[in-house]
């Protein structure tokens, strides 16, 4: 799937970043199976701990309105590098949504493409627990 539309999508996100501690905005879009697409940006907190990464928002988004199956995400920083998700972030895509495609941006050209077991290669998940 071409990332152009879910890279501008979440450069769109990115501009609703509340981020006055860090001043590191972020903005993420999630793609659902369907093509539906749910952005996130980081909010964070002056306890920093209840912060939320732009990746949560939008898989909060997507599913408290019922989707369940994703194809890709993309996250948008300003860094020189595109920002990976954090491990949390990593954690909870993978419950929720399996190797998908992990598109980084930043707001110049610069993008790289993942599998997000490329970036989370031994995950915990369900099936440790049986």
């Amino acid at each position: 799937m071409n990332p152009e539309q879910l890279i501008e999508y979440a450069r769109e996100a990115r501009k609703n970043a509340f981020a006055p501690y860090s001043r590191f905005k972020v903005g993420a879009a999630l793609r659902a199976a369907n093509g539906k697409l749910y952005a996130g940006c980081n909010i964070e907190n002056a306890t920093y701990g209840l912060t939320v990464c732009a990746e949560r928002v939008a898989l909060w988004k997507a599913i408290s309105e019922g989707e369940r199956a994703f194809t890709q995400i993309a996250v948008v920083s300003a860094s020189r590098r595109p920002a990976s998700p954090c491990g949390a972030c990593r954690q909870l895509l993978w419950e929720f949504c399996g190797d998908i495609e992990v598109v980084l941006a930043n707001r110049r050209a610069h993008r790289e493409v993942h599998r997000l077991a490329d970036l989370l290669p031994h995950p915990f998940d369900r099936r440790l627990l049986w």
